[in-house]
């Protein structure tokens, strides 16, 4: 996904809380997972309680955007540095494409991937992930279940289907949900594919996934209203007609095998658009997500998410039979993807304040869900997974300014907690 569209407390108190919190709800939540890991290459499920989370509803879930799409030479993909950086044949500081270098310290020997030319602390060779490795993407889903964080969005980007990478990655989701005891469900993001063919690819694939890898029976896959959920993201009244958006919503909102929940991620001015058949479009949708990352103001000089439409958003969605699914995201920057020239587009994270802001007003509207874009979106500064606060010299990334590497899973898991008390019986 593109990020331009062209409660809690001071932090100890929000700490203290946050573990009275866990250990008084954790108490008759009891689950012993029959699963354990499916291999040797996957990292150990600690001994623990914890919930399983409830998959017939979206209600009471922080969901989180899951690319999936980095890739190492050497890890079976054949596709380079995919996504870490803008040439796939090398990575260098002046190819990098990432605006935050990951920490690896708790990922093991067999994910970690040298990068040639980069120097990591203590002066050590610095490494990358892949998202193909079955390991990481256990760990990952281990790391939601560590922090309560509901499950994710998988990403299917309609011009990566041709990449059997993307199937794999969606198998080690499928796998480690199952493990981990959290919900997925499918995301198709309809950014660069051809208007005249964006149908058909999507429909070609999805009914692939229902008939033959049978997604849709999984017992960790997502339902909603008694359907699966489908997220279909890029409804942009610039991008496509609006007949084309409307045959797409006809086939997943029909009758039968293919028909879903759909998840309609959209322009945050939905409201505004003027074209009527984009304006019908726009609210035939069960849940609709407005895009909200890179929008925002200026207050007391300091950039905080524009969250103002939000009630209209909500009070207009239910006028319409819908339900909101605001996105929250805890900052922005894509200046080594973009350019030096994109700098002025940086949101800084305030040490979380800025993410905390958005999840305080879902939770004053009286929301229940939330989408967290995203979960390793380490192109585009929105990362929640751990960051390194001291990455290679040479280049210039962000960091999480000396807060814990997993401070945003541990902001994460608080909203979760927060939303789920807003689930009304």
């Amino acid at each position: 996904m593109t990020g331009l569209n062209s409660r809690f407390g001071p932090s100890g108190s929000a700490s203290r809380c946050r573990w009275q919190n866990l250990a008084r709800r954790l108490l008759p939540l009891i689950l012993c997972l029959a699963a354990g890991p499916a291999s040797g290459d996957e990292p150990p499920v600690a001994e623990q309680t914890i919930r399983l989370v409830d998959a017939r509803s979206m209600h009471g879930k922080v969901l989180c955007g899951y690319q999936g799409w980095f890739r190492c030479p050497g890890d079976g993909t054949g596709e380079g540095w995919l996504h870490w950086s803008r040439d796939t044949r090398r990575l260098t500081p002046r190819s990098v494409a990432v605006e935050m270098w990951p920490d690896l310290s708790e990922y093991g020997p067999e994910e970690r991937h040298a990068a040639p030319g980069f120097t990591g602390p203590g002066g050590n060779p610095a490494e990358l992930f892949s998202s193909a490795h079955p390991a990481t993407v256990a760990r990952h889903f281990q790391w939601l279940r560590q922090h309560e964080i509901d499950g994710v969005f998988v990403q299917r980007f309609l011009v990566n289907l041709n990449k059997p990478s993307f199937d794999t990655v969606l198998e080690h989701v499928r796998t480690s949900a199952r493990q981990t005891g959290r919900v997925y469900a499918v995301c198709y993001d309809l950014t660069g594919a051809p208007p005249e063919q964006l149908v058909e690819m999507l429909v070609r694939d999805w009914k692939r996934l229902v008939d033959e890898k049978r997604l849709t029976q999984d017992d960790r896959y997502l339902h909603h209203g008694g359907r699966p959920v489908l997220m279909v993201w890029g409804f942009f009244s610039e991008r496509f007609p609006a007949a084309i958006a409307h045959e797409l919503i006809d086939f997943l909102k029909s009758d039968g095998p293919y028909g879903v929940t759909l998840v309609g991620g959209c322009e945050w001015p939905w409201r505004q658009v003027r074209d009527e058949g984009w304006a019908r479009a726009l609210r035939r949708f069960d849940l609709i997500s407005p895009w909200n990352v890179g929008n925002y103001e200026v207050k007391d000089g300091r950039k905080v998410a524009a969250t103002g439409s939000w009630a209209g958003d909500l009070a207009e969605a239910r006028r319409h039979g819908m339900q909101l699914l605001p996105v929250v995201y805890p900052g922005f920057g894509w200046t080594n993807l973009k350019g030096p020239a994109a700098s002025q587009a940086t949101i800084p994270r305030r040490r979380g304040e800025f993410y905390r802001e958005q999840f305080a007003q879902v939770s004053a509207l009286g929301l229940d869900m939330a989408y967290v874009a995203m979960f390793d979106e380490l192109d585009e500064a929105t990362a929640i997974i751990p960051v390194s606060n001291s990455p290679p010299v040479e280049g210039r990334f962000e960091t999480y300014e000396g807060l814990p590497a997993d401070w945003y899973l541990r902001l994460t898991g608080d909203a979760a907690r927060t939303l789920r008390g807003n689930l009304r019986d």
